[in-house]
């Protein structure tokens, strides 16, 4: 009896160490406020990804267009898409290539506004870590990216989602590229714990207008095309769960162009925002075309404005020219 009790208790230690061992997911993404300003209760803000060559393959200009628009809309603030920092991320916090592609890239002073963003996969084959360090606010307090997070307002909630974990093949087949993985033990246990925890953000959120953000896309005709696991994993909670409604936007960068595609059942919008610097010309695949309302192979950036009742998206290139509009309601969506 004593040699049964002592193995049952020594099953039940080893238990309770694999419990005390196993990831937690703690299911609450972190928050940041962002208050709405404006007296008529809007916001507007500008979208840019795949940005960061110290100025080079046209960023500088595009960052130039980025100061005239953001003065003339009076932006609230920016958002990053990914690939921040090329080819390989950053060294460390004290890179310069932080300041270089950054800080004395987007000067303007309607620039100098909070930047919001995510990590795209040229990040993580630097130190990833280094992006999100306290380090670089001190250098310069309008950067502020972690992996996935959420900014609220009384207008808006906008979900940042860390979708490089996503791609399997950056696992599998990285062809010859190294990827920082520090913050992602398990892939699988990683992926699973940020889905449930942007589907209770998404159950939880009573805001107006719900945008996710994440550097791959989910639908594109680009390069990249779609990505096959955000398509099977994300996008049912993003836009087909009646328990939280629908997701208004995805943003998105990765693929180098701007593009406007449009799910034909949910009305969800994808918007491609990923020619912050260096495009790709004439790099189209077939998918989606039937749902594309606007795509361009160029350099550019895009603005969002929001209003408690409606909402206008503009894609602009190298030069500040307005190439694509689009206007929508909560009740009703119309192209512009």
């Amino acid at each position: 009896m004593e040699g049964l009790c002592s193995k049952k208790m020594i099953l039940g230690l080893c238990i309770f160490l694999i419990l005390c061992f196993l990831p937690v997911n703690n299911t609450e993404l972190q928050r940041f406020e962002h208050p709405v300003v404006k007296g008529d209760g809007s916001m507007s803000f500008l979208v840019i990804g795949d940005w960061g060559r110290r100025g080079e393959y046209n960023q500088s200009q595009v960052a130039a267009q980025m100061g005239r628009i953001g003065e003339k809309i009076d932006i609230d603030f920016v958002v990053s898409t990914g690939d921040n920092f090329y080819d390989n991320g950053l060294e460390s916090d004290v890179d310069p290539a932080f300041e270089e592609s950054f800080s004395k890239v987007y000067t303007a002073e309607s620039l100098q506004k909070q930047w919001y963003s995510v990590l795209g996969n040229h990040d993580y084959r630097g130190n990833a870590e280094a992006q999100m360090s306290p380090v670089l606010r001190e250098i310069d307090s309008r950067w502020l990216c972690l992996r996935s997070f959420i900014v609220n307002s009384e207008l808006m909630d906008m979900f940042f989602v860390d979708t490089t974990p996503f791609v399997k093949s950056y696992f599998t087949d990285p062809e010859g590229q190294t990827y920082d993985w520090r913050g992602v033990k398990s892939r699988r246990v990683y992926i699973n714990s940020l889905l449930k925890d942007v589907d209770l953000a998404l159950r939880e959120s009573t805001a107006t207008w719900k945008i996710v953000v994440g550097h791959h896309a989910i639908r594109s005709i680009s390069h990249h095309g779609d990505t096959e696991e955000l398509v099977k994993l994300l996008l049912p909670i993003l836009g087909h769960s009646s328990t939280h409604g629908i997701v208004d936007f995805y943003l998105n960068g990765h693929d180098h162009c701007l593009q406007h595609i449009e799910d034909a059942d949910s009305g969800m919008l994808f918007l491609t925002s990923g020619a912050g610097s260096k495009a790709w010309r004439g790099d189209t695949k077939s998918t989606n075309r039937a749902h594309v309302r606007f795509f361009y192979d160029g350099q550019g950036f895009t603005s969002v404005h929001l209003a408690p009742d409606s909402a206008r998206i503009v894609f602009y290139d190298v030069f500040g020219e307005a190439l694509h509009e689009w206007s929508t309601s909560k009740n009703l969506r119309s192209s512009v």
